[in-house]
């Protein structure tokens, strides 16, 4: 099978060998990047901050629903490969000027990377409008989902539940620590993003 693959991709133009290149790569990458997304394992990338206007402002994360955006993401650059190769693969045919197809496939991949920022952008609204407000913690108990060190010298987990939906957050104490599986008291939202807890 490699074999009928190799000999099929080498009788291809160069100019198609790129553009096939960036569409199986660029694809499979991005499959791979939905499979981590849908299982909660797609991580952060390493970006550069970058005002994307409309957008909002970058901040250097991915598409991942805690974080912001970033024109030179990874993801993003994976979008307009895909957009790129398979715009190149699919008007080969239909358009016969080499130096024109790179226009229109660069073209097809920007908008691949617009359509990225614009579904992002969508899905954070939802995201800010949602029931969740990590403010409306405070006065609530929760269940240690990681161990939260003493004297908060480190921060645990702690999983909550709000309108149906789990929710996990970082804690600190000030007291001895707490195991996981125990209950607690959210006393105060620290930061916006951790809570202080006590044992109950």
């Amino acid at each position: 099978m490699f074999e009928s693959f190799s000999n099929w991709y080498s009788a291809l133009e160069p100019m198609q060998q790129m553009f096939w290149g960036c569409a199986l790569v660029g694809s499979v990458v991005f499959v791979i990047q939905i499979i981590l997304t849908l299982i909660g394992l797609d991580g952060h990338d390493v970006d550069t901050s970058f005002d994307v206007g409309d957008f909002g402002d970058a901040d250097g994360d991915t598409m991942d629903t805690g974080g912001g955006l970033s024109l030179f993401s990874i993801r993003s650059l994976v979008n307009f490969i895909v957009g790129f190769g398979w715009s190149g693969v699919s008007f080969h045919k239909l358009i016969g000027n080499n130096i024109l197809l790179v226009l229109v496939s660069v073209a097809v991949g920007c908008a691949f990377v617009w359509l990225f920022f614009y579904i992002r952008k969508q899905t954070r609204k939802l995201e800010s409008n949602g029931a969740f407000d990590i403010r409306n913690c405070e006065g609530k108990t929760a269940n240690v989902y990681l161990r939260i060190p003493a004297n908060g010298k480190g921060k645990g987990k702690v999983q909550i539940s709000v309108n149906g939906a789990f929710h996990e957050i970082d804690a600190l104490t000030d007291g001895d620590a707490i195991a996981t599986g125990q209950k607690v008291r959210i006393t105060k939202v620290i930061d916006g993003e951790t809570l202080r807890v006590e044992p109950m």
